[in-house]
């Protein structure tokens, strides 16, 4: 065990980083950049996984580092809701150009800028209450949208909420994720029983479920959802802060089925490294949810529109631009998926199924009875870190490979990637 580990089971908190006591995880980062990342050993690793998607654009992105190091030298730190910054302008305007004024009916969007992405989750609820005056949120299981307070309400799994269930309100509903279109019908009519009682403000949904075990809904399910909220008065919020910025082989997964959401909550890739996290929605839904500041916003935060990561985030947005990204993932998506549907199982004690969407994907992994695979999932994560590649397992249960790599990612990485994985399965 490097110093480093020690260091961190001495003086962090031990329910944070997971040290197995065989030394086979975790590894320590050193340095990281394009699709690479190097530990304290000098090791070089293909990174699958973009750091929980954030690496879109490559790790150390040269432009995206080199406009926050301009910033930082310049004015590394603002008054958040007080006396503001140029980028932060520049940002949230951009952020409306990328958004509702690209979508059917182009309508601008305003902007709360936050730090994590469960901040930005919490700043939509607060949207939605005070557009609405409804307490009601539905959401869906396997969902994950952090783990505040606030969020936890609609983050799914019992093992994030259970211990802190007696200081939750629990004000979120959980109705079924559909991962087939012959669901719908079910869904839909528990989603009308709730809403008709009157009480429900929003409709909180991931596009494609990153957490809860890469699950891709049929395309009808949210102009279903558009429906729902339309005729009954509600808010639909897109939490984007996975799918977003070209994961899914468009901007934002909410236009692969052309549903314009009320509000959407962004993160992760929107800086390429900086936190820095954000709920827009439309113009009239902010102006009539929040009032206009009379010198003391009623929710903000010492960090809010940072100039280092609204900086960067302007630099992310044109490198994505510039370099295809979206139409990259989209293409490479297509391929990484048919590959994992070709893995030759008929040599696998284990069934295997794949699903994805762009550079968003996973090889689920079961028992002969159906049963979930989890501990044969982990140990093959951890062959495959052994060999030179960092992967993530996803799902309630942790059978889930996940695959969301820098959208950067070469065919011929993921080929080597996908044949090593072959081997580790056998």
């Amino acid at each position: 065990m490097t110093k480093i580990l020690q260091l961190l089971r001495d003086y962090e908190s031990r329910n944070v980083t997971y040290i197995a006591d065989d030394a086979s995880w975790p590894i320590v980062w050193d340095r990281a950049r394009g699709v690479f990342v190097w530990d304290v050993r000098g090791k070089k690793y293909l990174d699958l996984t973009a750091a929980f998607g954030v690496a879109a654009a490559g790790h150390a992105n040269p432009n995206v580092v080199k406009a926050g190091q301009k910033q930082m030298a310049r004015l590394l730190h603002a008054m958040g809701d007080v006396h503001p910054h140029a980028r932060k302008a520049e940002l949230a305007r951009e952020l409306s150009r990328l958004t509702l004024e690209r979508w059917p009916g182009k309508t601008r969007a305003k902007t709360i800028f936050c730090n994590s992405g469960f901040e930005a989750v919490e700043a939509a609820m607060k949207t939605a209450i005070l557009a609405t005056g409804k307490r009601g949120l539905i959401a869906f299981t396997g969902g994950y949208h952090g783990l505040g307070y606030g969020a936890l309400n609609a983050t799914h799994r019992d093992f994030f909420r259970r211990p802190f269930f007696s200081q939750l309100r629990r004000f979120g509903r959980f109705v079924h994720f559909p991962k087939i279109a012959s669901e719908l019908p079910a869904l839909e009519n528990q989603i009308k029983k709730i809403l008709q009682r009157g009480q429900t403000g929003a409709i909180l949904v991931e596009p494609v479920q990153a957490r809860g075990g890469i699950i891709v809904p049929p395309p009808e399910f949210l102009p279903l959802l558009r429906k729902l909220c339309d005729r009954f008065g509600v808010l639909l919020i897109a939490d984007e802060i996975y799918t977003g910025f070209g994961r899914t082989g468009r901007w934002f997964a909410c236009e692969h089925s052309r549903v314009v959401p009320d509000l959407l909550c962004l993160g992760k890739a929107l800086t390429g490294g900086f936190p820095l996290s954000v709920c827009l929605g439309r113009a009239g839904v902010m102006d009539a949810a929040w009032p206009a500041s009379q010198g003391e916003a009623i929710h903000t935060s010492t960090f809010l529109g940072h100039p280092v990561g609204c900086a960067m985030a302007l630099a992310q947005i044109k490198e994505i631009q510039r370099l295809n990204l979206c139409e990259r993932s989209a293409t490479l998506g297509r391929f990484l998926l048919s590959e994992l549907d070709s893995i030759n199982n008929s040599k696998l004690k284990l069934k295997t199924s794949a699903r994805g969407l762009g550079l968003i994907a996973g090889l689920e992994l079961n028992h002969p009875d159906g049963s979930p695979a989890s501990a044969e999932t982990f140990s093959a994560i951890k062959q495959m870190l052994r060999r030179g590649y960092v992967l993530l397992p996803e799902g309630e249960h942790g059978n889930v490979i996940s695959f969301t790599p820098p959208l950067i990612i070469s065919k011929n990485q993921l080929t080597e990637t996908l044949q090593a994985l072959r081997e580790v399965l056998v």
